[in-house]
């Protein structure tokens, strides 16, 4: 009991330790922001010590993956190309690290609880990593934001190359943990994740028909379009993680043209 006990407060003070964008409603002044392509990986946070996802859990990295970083704090993501989640978790959650982590970099996007604005705080993992150097890592691009048709160009450069979305921050602000208005997630559509509590096999096919879904709120839909193949013929368990798509919400609270992406194991 005492041991579940101080893994749920190692998980929740992690947790509120990071930092987290809001969403873009199109009605924000960007004078002065800076945006950056999101990339659709592992978000992996470096305590001075090892890596750890989102949740608190460990990740099991290889050692020369791990050369030469700081004692100081990152945060980041893994992550290899566009469009390739599942296989990028299935490479960074193995709780046995293989060859193939040579394909995945850490992305640097923040340097948490450290003096100074996002420039000073993104400076000290710039300085770090050049005179200590490891291949494996890189300090996201930023690039300032001219005009809101400026984003809206990005955006739809990163989306018509597999990419997820783009995130935008006031640079002048201080590290602040938790979600914010000073960084902000643009995306064509908003996504979600909630917990399978059924699963809805046809009886016709006997294969995955759908999902239902239970969301933080405890709203419950079910969740029906999205599925590869392989995931009708294996569809996560109950209790798993998915993360789905959506456009908005209906008048009962209810994701609406809600689409599978995946399984969280973060």
């Amino acid at each position: 009991m005492k041991i579940l006990l101080l893994l749920l407060i190692v998980s929740f003070s992690f947790a509120i330790n990071l930092q987290k964008p809001m969403i873009y409603k199109g009605e924000e002044s960007l004078e002065g922001w800076i945006m950056s392509e999101k990339l659709d990986g592992i978000r992996a946070y470096w305590d001075g010590e090892k890596l750890q996802t989102r949740k608190g859990k460990k990740i099991y990295a290889p050692k020369w993956f791990l050369k030469n970083f700081p004692k100081f704090e990152l945060d980041g993501e893994l992550w290899n190309k566009r469009d390739n989640f599942e296989n990028i978790q299935s490479i960074v959650m193995d709780k046995t690290p293989t060859a193939k982590w040579k394909n995945i970099t850490y992305n640097i996007f923040e340097v948490p609880n450290q003096k100074g604005d996002f420039f000073i705080r993104l400076k000290k993992a710039k300085n770090w990593f050049e005179k200590f150097p490891n291949k494996n890592v890189q300090i996201i691009k930023q690039i300032k934001i001219k005009n809101k048709s400026h984003l809206n160009t990005y955006l739809e450069e990163i989306i018509s190359k597999k990419g997820e979305g783009v995130i935008i921050k006031n640079p002048d602000k201080e590290y602040i943990s938790g979600r914010n208005p000073y960084i902000l997630k643009v995306k064509k559509f908003k996504d979600m994740e909630g917990e399978v509590i059924k699963i809805n096999i046809s009886k016709k096919t006997n294969v995955l028909k759908s999902l239902t879904i239970k969301l933080q709120d405890n709203t419950i839909f079910n969740l029906g379009t999205g599925f590869s193949k392989d995931v009708r013929i294996k569809p996560p368990k109950i209790g798993s993680i998915v993360t789905f798509k959506y456009y908005g919400l209906t008048k009962n609270g209810k994701p609406k043209f809600a689409s599978f992406l995946h399984i969280r194991k973060d």
